[in-house]
């Protein structure tokens, strides 16, 4: 026990210093003793560190919402019984241990599950949960010019140049927690904000982190709209009430500090509501600062600090943290894990998307159905439609209407006029003053007779950012779309819903773009999906495309190719163009294999089941890249041996006096034996004779390995027809409203000289 403290208290230096931070939010010291109705001497004395009566000590600590226990200088040996709660330390303990048995199936029942989308039951917590990051430093405070995020910001691992989060920042999620004691997770929508704050209620509740604290989950929406307005402590006494534990237990555990209160959703408190959340929040921190505090809020908005509270924002999605999400999510269904990460590898915009755990969630359920590619624009759909109506909807969030006049059809009307407009220019990265002046352009046109100022753009900007997300403030001033998929989503909404008597024009300049701008690719995609009609786009394209062609020497070489083709017994005579094509491309441009894009757009399964006569191209066109191989591989003898051996193989039936020709040919390499030293010897006096002799044979009987004597430029624009073409391809497949008589058109010319398309 101790002794009654004595009759007076005084300030402590850093008491002091606190003190006066909190005084800004009065006129001056007078005016405080005038509303404390105390002289204005024992305030004076109180802001000096005298000591004055611990009546008048606490009604000023009180006023300035600080504890007063925090601010006085006490002495070890000098405390009050009826205001310091004096318990044993094993008493703590004890109380401790109890409360967390009597809260835990608390904790479980409200943190353990998620509802996730539509599913119609809720899902296990840690069935889902996956390992996240966090950035230490907010990048919406950074002071970076356009040029710096342009340079450090790019994905360079990528043909697409879109923004690419800085991960060199980031720490663990959970190393964060434990580093900081006072908190403020911020995040974007659907960045898992709310889900992180329950695995931490779990975690600490199961003793995996803090287990020397109780956790306390409050859902700020909800504690707000309570009808009686309790204060925090008043709620989470009730909370511990409700399951059995003593009416006193959750003050006495807060000031001894033992407690982790999680404030979950600080941006979801209605309007009406949040000044009186934040005096709560305030007054409770500040009485109770010696334990542990997380809040969240999305970032936009967070328009408030909250001292002695460290910042920190939750980052993107990386390839591990998508990897575990995708090993979780089908566990029930091993075989679709990798076939879901690789449909991420090989589609680039798709994969932009997975970066948040909201639009993952939402392509994880898409890819139970059916598979992502084929629904690549209902897929932008989905997300735009879930961030931009449904997400906050599902969960009966009421959010502050900035303008009431601008609808969600508004909205998308003005998010595709920004991504068009700045598109156009090649911008990435938008300063706020630019799309403040977007804002008030298209709101006066569209609400005619209606003014906005700079201070209604500026809300509405932060609106959207701060609602859905598909804005997001990179650096301080310097906007973006959160990702660049959904810029190109929102440049071809624009292109497609343009005034009929504008529509060809503005397909006709597009069309003119993609020839040489792979950047307009994506949105091409996109534009044919939303078409009602996509014949006069796609006849526009092929036009320009066969316009890039036109030199004679690159019109014989498309003549070969058509020779090649018309030989094929495939009944889809555009495809077997596009293997050849592809074939002697790769050649030319020095590339070690081909792709067959084309091909395999036009066919899935096209190199699959290749036909005999094009089985055997193929596997000698193998032989040829023996060369460049040698040094590629530490056991070169074998390499060549096994690619002969296919080729070999393949001509046995329809190229007999070619397989033996090929037969002799490895014999020479055989009968050096499997001497290593032996063999580069060799190849180094007859590797190029060896080699020539091979393109002989296979140029006389196959028509295949010519040496095509192209120029630099020639080559490019080789290159180019190709993409334009594979575009071509990838819009026919695309498109579901394409007439027959169009799409037959197109396949049937495609890849073909000039003098035959005309014909």
């Amino acid at each position: 026990m101790g002794k009654r403290a004595g009759r007076s208290l005084k300030a402590s230096t850093i008491g002091i210093s606190r003190a006066n931070q909190s005084l800004l939010n009065f006129e001056s010291k007078l005016s405080l003793a005038d509303e404390l109705e105390i002289s204005r001497a024992t305030v004076q004395k109180f802001f000096v560190g005298k000591p004055i009566g611990r009546e008048n000590f606490h009604k000023i600590c009180q006023k300035l919402q600080l504890p007063w226990q925090a601010i006085a200088e006490i002495p070890d040996d000098e405390f009050s019984l009826e205001e310091l709660i004096v318990t044993s330390k094993d008493d703590v303990e004890t109380l401790v241990k109890d409360v967390r048995q009597k809260t835990r199936t608390y904790i479980e029942s409200k943190c353990g599950i998620v509802r996730i989308l539509n599913m119609s039951q809720p899902t296990k917590l840690n069935d889902v949960f996956t390992n996240v990051n966090v950035l230490e430093k907010i990048g919406r405070n950074q002071r970076l010019s356009i040029n710096d995020l342009l340079s450090v910001r790019l994905d360079c691992h990528s043909k697409r140049s879109h923004f690419y989060p800085d991960i060199s920042q980031l720490i663990p999620g959970i190393k964060a927690i434990e580093k900081y004691p006072k908190l403020m997770i911020l995040g974007n929508p659907g960045s898992g904000k709310t889900t992180f704050l329950k695995y931490i209620a779990i975690q600490c509740i199961q003793g995996r982190l803090f287990e020397d604290l109780i956790p306390v989950f409050i859902s700020l929406k909800v504690f707000t709209e309570l009808e009686h307005h309790p204060t925090l402590l008043e709620w989470i006494s009730t909370i511990f009430d409700n399951y059995g534990v003593e009416p006193n237990a959750a003050k006495d555990l807060l000031v001894q500090g033992r407690m982790l209160v999680l404030l979950d959703g600080l941006d979801e408190v209605r309007d009406i509501d949040s000044e009186r959340v934040l005096i709560a929040i305030n007054s409770f921190y500040n009485q109770f600062d010696r334990n542990r505090f997380i809040i969240t809020c999305r970032t936009a908005a967070q328009e408030f600090t909250i001292e002695e509270f460290v910042e920190v924002e939750l980052g993107d999605f990386n390839d591990n943290n998508i990897a575990e999400f995708a090993s979780k999510w089908f566990a029930q269904k091993p075989d679709k894990i990798p076939k879901f990460l690789q449909t991420l590898r090989c589609n680039a915009s798709i994969r932009e998307l997975a970066n948040n755990p909201l639009l993952l969630t939402l392509l994880c359920s898409i890819f139970e159905e059916t598979n992502l590619p084929a629904s690549r624009l209902e897929i932008y759909r989905e997300g735009v439609d879930l961030l931009l109506r449904k997400w906050d909807a599902k969960r009966n969030i009421e959010r502050k209407q900035i303008y009431q006049n601008l609808s969600t059809q508004h909205k998308e009307e003005l998010l595709s006029h920004i991504a068009f407009t700045s598109f156009v220019k090649g911008e990435y990265f938008l300063k706020q003053q630019e799309l403040e002046q977007y804002i008030i352009n298209y709101v006066e046109s569209v609400l005619q007779g209606e003014k906005i100022d700079l201070c209604d753009s500026t809300a509405i900007l932060q609106s959207i950012e701060a609602q859905h997300g598909l804005l997001v403030e990179r650096a301080r001033g310097i906007y973006s779309f959160s990702h660049l998929t959904f810029q190109e989503y929102f440049t071809a909404r624009k292109i497609a819903q343009s005034p009929p008597q504008t529509l060809n024009l503005t397909l006709e300049r597009l069309s003119d773009r993609l020839v040489t701008d792979k950047r307009w690719r994506e949105v091409a995609l996109l534009t044919v999906g939303m078409l009602k009609n996509a014949d006069y786009f796609l006849l526009m394209m092929k036009q320009k495309t066969d316009n890039l062609i036109l030199e004679p020497s690159l019109q014989r070489f498309l003549q070969w190719v058509n020779c090649k083709a018309a030989a094929s017994v495939n009944s889809k005579s555009a495809t077997v163009k596009a293997f050849y094509y592809d074939l002697a491309l790769a050649h030319i441009l020095s590339l070690f294999g081909s792709t067959f894009e084309i091909s395999r757009t036009l066919e899935v399964n096209f190199n699959r089941t290749l036909e005999p006569s094009l089985a055997l191209d193929l596997a000698l066109d193998r032989t040829l890249l023996l060369p460049e191989s040698i040094h590629r591989v530490s056991d070169p003898e074998r390499m060549i041996e096994r690619v002969l051996n296919r080729a070999i193989f393949r001509a046995r039936n329809s190229e007999p006096e070619l397989a033996r020709e090929l037969q002799k040919m490895k014999q020479q390499l055989s009968n050096l034996g499997r001497n290593k030293q032996q063999f580069q010897q060799w190849w180094q006096v007859n590797g190029k004779a060896w080699t020539e002799h091979l393109k002989q044979r296979i140029r006389l009987k196959r028509n295949i390995g010519h040496n095509w004597q192209f120029s630099q430029q020639q080559k490019q624009i080789l290159k180019q027809y190709y993409d334009a073409n594979l575009l071509l391809a990838k819009c026919l497949t695309t498109s579901l409203f394409v007439s027959r008589e169009v799409r037959e058109k197109i396949e049937h010319t495609l890849l073909l000289p000039l003098i035959e398309t005309s014909e």
